[in-house]
């Protein structure tokens, strides 16, 4: 706080202007200000529920229009303040408003009324100033006129533009869904595909059903085939042989001729035991026996047709008629049960086929009926918003009801000016708080980090004192430390008796410690001369008195045993020729001529504040330079500083004024004579 207060007093001026601005321009807005009285009218959005619809639009789910609902991505009242603060709406107004030459464009007349909405409510608040009540209250009713006509042109546009264009869209979606369900009917009857899961459950069965009778006929046809194989086997017939045998079997003739060979070859054997083979009688039998065989043979033929059959199964073949019948039902058994079981392995194949194209007709049957349900959800939705279009206008556009009509209040709504005063407020402390930021970053107070950086010979911490000492054997605040500081300073090797005693800018305290340490140097036992170098104001002289005594100008005065004073009085013109040309040097001599002085200290003006106090290094070569925390700023000490090294200054030591001592006061340097620049950091 002490800190802050510092540096507000440093920079009193900057805060006093700007404050005083701020002052006069809140009384001159509070003067000028004109009176405005404000009109004030609620609005409430009614909730309907005649226009809810609810439609099922199969796989797209459901279309659900509900009242409008208030959410932070959608809220209609932020969609009616947009319609209320719209051009369309001001320009309206504007044309009706008896002041329109206030607001010399329609979008400038938005200035005159302001829209809001009360939360978690639906209710909004239409605020309209005017520079009479009467005027507040026509506005405000040409706007909510004009509101109500814009919100009826924006249903009238609305209507017609949607039924257009639902129109074109639902002939699409139509057209669309007709097609889809073409496609889906035509491949449903080209593919027989209906539903995947049953018919591929009744082709699985069909298959497993077919090729379990097709193992069972298998099966029945090889054992009737083994039969037919046994029968033959004891026949010694085959069964082509067998189905001869048992055609010539039942005919007559066949039998007749048989049984005449069998005759003729009973007497041609009797005759072969009776005569030999060239007898008469068995050549006949032997020509009738051939000539019976031959017709036998061509019976057979014509019973095996093109095929040559064999004549010697009808050599007692009586009697097996029934075996051979078997034979040849056997075998025409198996080779039905053959043919059965080769028609069933085709079925088997169609139907095995069938499954296998079942994937890929059943996928595009999905597809297809997936366009189908699309185009039917979507020509339902767009029934469903057709219909919910004609059944609620207002859907878009709701209708604003007022729920309280424009009311003026007696009183003026501004200037407020507690409002105002309050608004001054904040820009003072405001302001005062960025301009003393602004003035102190460009240049800051010397602070105890920047001491740190310091390097001097000796380095004397000084308390603020509160009360001089001239008088001899006098005690005061901080006599220790200014006997410290002079027991330093005899202790230094000077190669002069020359002390300059100079600071940055006034107020350090420079004045103070020079004559402090004149008296600690005279207290020691040595003999000082105090002379007042600054010729501008002549401070020490007039803290002594000797400011309104011009006698004693330039002239040495004893103020105590050891200490003697040379006043000067404040001078005009080129000062600085005073120090160029000799004068202050052939002063000092002079004055030093006198007595026999141990120790000469100059009171020099502040550095910064003239251009002869760096002259003066060359007169007076050891520079003993004062600051003061919360009043030395930073820049200016170092511009200082900087100003005395380049005119070959001997900064022999640095007095902090002001400031609590804590440790020792002061340290000693050999580097005194060094002429090195000395600079605080920035």
């Amino acid at each position: 706080m002490k800190k802050i207060a510092l540096i507000a007093s440093r920079h009193w001026k900057a805060l006093l202007g700007l404050n005083a601005v701020v002052i006069f321009g809140t009384l001159g807005a509070m003067l000028t200000t004109p009176k405005v009285w404000t009109a004030q009218a609620q609005l409430i959005l009614p909730s309907s529920n005649g226009g809810n619809l609810d439609a099922n639009l199969g796989t797209l789910g459901s279309y659900r229009n509900s009242d409008p609902s208030f959410s932070p991505q959608v809220n209609p009242l932020k969609i009616q303040e947009a319609i209320l603060t719209s051009d369309a709406i001001l320009e309206k107004a504007w044309a009706a408003d008896p002041e329109r030459d206030a607001a010399n464009k329609p979008r400038n007349y938005g200035q005159f009324f302001e829209v809001t909405s009360l939360e978690q409510t639906s209710v909004m608040l239409l605020s309209v100033t005017g520079s009479s009540p009467d005027i507040a209250k026509q506005r405000a009713e040409a706007i909510l006129n004009a509101y109500r006509q814009r919100l009826s042109e924006l249903r009238q546009a609305n209507n017609n533009t949607r039924d257009g264009f639902s129109q074109k869209q639902l002939e699409q979606a139509q057209r669309r869904l007709t097609e889809a369900q073409t496609a889906l009917a035509q491949f449903k009857q080209s593919t027989g595909l209906v539903n995947n899961e049953e018919q591929t459950k009744g082709l699985v069965g069909t298959i497993n059903t077919l090729e379990a009778a097709q193992a069972q006929v298998q099966a029945e046809s090889q054992a009737t085939r083994d039969r037919a194989n046994t029968l033959a086997t004891r026949l010694n017939l085959s069964p082509t042989d067998a189905v001869q045998a048992l055609g010539l079997d039942q005919n007559e003739d066949y039998k007749e001729l048989r049984s005449k060979l069998t005759e003729v070859e009973s007497t041609l054997g009797k005759l072969r035991s009776t005569f030999t083979d060239r007898s008469p009688q068995v050549q006949r039998a032997i020509v009738e026996r051939d000539t019976l065989r031959n017709q036998l043979q061509q019976y057979v033929g014509q019973a095996a047709g093109r095929i040559s059959a064999n004549t010697d199964f009808t050599t007692g073949a009586e009697g097996r008629n029934t075996l051979i019948e078997q034979l040849v039902l056997a075998e025409t058994n198996a080779n039905g049960q053959q043919r059965q079981a080769e028609q069933l392995q085709q079925q088997i194949d169609q139907r095995q086929k069938i499954l296998n194209q079942l994937p890929a007709n059943q996928a595009k049957l999905n597809a297809l009926q997936r366009q189908a349900d699309v185009a039917e959800g979507v020509y339902k939705g767009l029934v469903a918003q057709t219909q919910q279009s004609n059944i609620d206008a207002f859907n878009a556009y709701p209708n604003i009801q007022e729920l309280n009509a424009p009311f003026v209040d007696a009183k003026p709504s501004s200037p407020k000016k507690s409002l105002i005063a309050i608004n001054a407020l904040l820009a003072s402390v405001i302001g005062s708080i960025a301009l003393i930021l602004l003035l102190e970053a460009r240049n800051p107070l010397l602070t105890p980090k920047d001491l740190q950086a310091l390097k001097f010979s000796l380095v004397a911490r000084i308390p603020k004192l509160k009360r001089l000492a001239i008088e001899p054997n006098s005690s005061f605040e901080g006599e220790i430390e200014f006997q410290r500081v002079a027991s330093a300073i005899s202790l230094q090797p000077l190669k002069g008796i020359r002390l300059l005693i100079a600071s940055a800018i006034t107020g350090e305290g420079k004045t103070t410690v020079a004559l402090q340490l004149a008296h600690a140097l005279t207290e020691l036992g040595f003999r000082v001369l105090l002379v007042d170098g600054d010729f501008r104001k002549a401070q020490l002289s007039h803290q002594l008195g000797y400011l309104s005594d011009r006698s004693v100008g330039d002239q040495v005065i004893s103020l105590q045993p050891n200490l003697d004073f040379v006043p000067t009085m404040p001078q005009t013109g080129k000062i600085v020729d005073l120090v160029k040309r000799g004068r202050f040097e052939r002063y000092l001599a002079v004055a030093e001529s006198q007595k026999d002085y141990d120790y000469v200290l100059v009171d020099s003006a502040p550095v910064s504040s003239t251009s002869e106090t760096a002259l003066m290094a060359a007169i007076v070569p050891y520079v003993l330079f004062v600051v003061r925390p919360g009043i030395s700023a930073r820049n200016v000490v170092n511009n200082s500083l900087e100003q005395l090294t380049q005119h070959h200054a001997k900064l022999l030591g640095l007095v902090i004024n002001g400031v609590e001592v804590q440790g020792h006061a002061y340290s000693y340097h050999s580097n005194h004579d060094d002429p090195r620049p000395y600079r605080l950091s920035n």
